[in-house]
């Protein structure tokens, strides 16, 4: 990804797929975006935002930190509509097998979808602490490395439009 000049300086990678240039991030924006990922693992989009508003002189910061943030935000919502989703089939199937007595257990589909109501915010935080991972140990080696369906709407669509200091004209 990283190509040296004679010279040893880092010159600008051009990856395959994103069709121009990508400046090679220096150490510290190497640092901010892994700090990005990781701690986006305990914090949610609270970490990737701070960075986001702190760093906007970087376009390697900006760009982990806003695909973070998109992945929390889908990450809710789907969390949100599953968790909608489950107390509706659940208070339903209580409303359908109405309790006669006092002395019998709730229906079965009460510890089914609390189950799935679990295994489906466990599974999303799985998958949130190896996407922070494995992206951050790539972000740490000064990968453009982009999120599945994320990665190439943020580094085509938002981050041509960020204004960043020293660009002629504000994008890339």
């Amino acid at each position: 990804m990283l190509r040296r000049q004679p010279s040893g300086s880092p010159s600008l990678s051009s990856s395959a797929t994103s069709g121009f240039p990508l400046p090679a991030p220096s150490a510290d924006d190497r640092s901010n975006a892994l700090l990005v990922h990781v701690l986006s693992i305990f914090t949610g989009f609270i970490a990737p935002l701070a960075f986001f508003v702190l760093k906007r002189d970087s376009r390697f910061v900006v760009f982990h930190s806003l695909q973070v943030l998109i992945w929390q935000a889908t990450y809710v919502v789907i969390f949100v509509a599953g968790m909608i989703l489950s107390l509706t089939f659940l208070i339903v199937s209580i409303a359908a097998h109405p309790h006669p007595a006092p002395a019998e257990p709730p229906p079965l589909a009460f510890f089914v979808f609390f189950a799935v109501m679990w295994l489906w915010g466990m599974g999303g935080w799985v998958l949130n602490m190896i996407f922070g991972i494995v992206y951050g140990i790539k972000a740490s080696q000064g990968e453009w490395a982009r999120y599945p369906l994320i990665g190439n709407f943020v580094l085509h669509r938002i981050l041509p439009k960020q204004q960043f200091p020293g660009s002629p004209q504000g994008g890339l």
